[in-house]
């Protein structure tokens, strides 16, 4: 069951992406990887079972925003991209410092909010600095080995959209997962953690690569006649 609904999310969350991008153009990618930093965070609250092995929700979305920044970068330019990153760790940063603000309230006798907010949204100074460090890092990384394939195979889309887009997001997944839980839990943890993060990328990297082309073909502005 789990397997269809993650084909059914991915197809859905990368149509959505699209779609989005091509009612507000680049404006729409800044609104999607902005909101996808903030969804994905919440979404890896939630723990799933495939194939046997344990994983969280936010991939899909983290995988969106490599999408996103993939195809600001092959239609509006490397400076939007950049752009886009900051404005997504912002969006992270500005998150997390709100839910601080919030959490410490003291609830009302009719609040039904307080202990389901305090279970999604705890304050963890270091998983939330090196969460936001990692995202713009890898970000960044993708961005930059996707100008530097262009440049020497520039007719290979699906090539350095797939190429960076794993790199960086694997690379992510290590490093954070490292910084973020050394001390808490053990080695074979933390690996198998990445490992079946990594896998989980690389398949939702290769399925957006449909999009990516579609994005660029399908969606043309129509030519205009003088």
């Amino acid at each position: 069951m789990n397997i269809i609904l993650g084909i059914i999310n991915i197809i859905v969350t990368f149509s959505l992406l699209i779609l989005v991008e091509r009612i507000f153009k680049r404006e729409g990618l800044y609104i999607w990887i902005c909101m996808s930093t903030i969804v994905a965070n919440i979404l890896v609250c939630k723990s799933i079972t495939l194939l046997g092995f344990t994983t969280n929700l936010g991939n899909v979305m983290f995988g969106s925003i490599f999408l996103a920044s993939d195809i600001m970068s092959e239609k509006y330019g490397y400076e939007d991209s950049r752009k886009a990153a900051m404005l997504g760790a912002a969006s992270q940063v500005l998150f997390m410092i709100i839910m601080a603000l919030a959490l410490p309230y003291v609830p009302s006798k009719v609040d039904f909010g307080q202990e389901s907010m305090m279970t999604l949204f705890p304050v963890n100074i270091r998983i939330g600095i090196v969460s936001v460090l990692m995202y713009l890092a890898s970000s960044l990384l993708d961005i930059q080995i996707f100008k530097k394939i262009k440049q020497r195979f520039p007719k290979f889309l699906w090539l350095r959209n797939n190429v960076s887009t794993i790199i960086s997001s694997c690379l992510q997944n290590y490093l954070f997962t490292f910084l973020a839980f050394s001390g808490i839990y053990d080695i074979m943890t933390m690996c198998t953690a990445a490992n079946v993060a990594s896998v989980l990328e690389i398949i939702i990297s290769l399925s957006g690569t449909p999009f990516i082309y579609l994005s660029k073909k399908w969606f043309f502005e129509p030519k205009k006649i003088s």
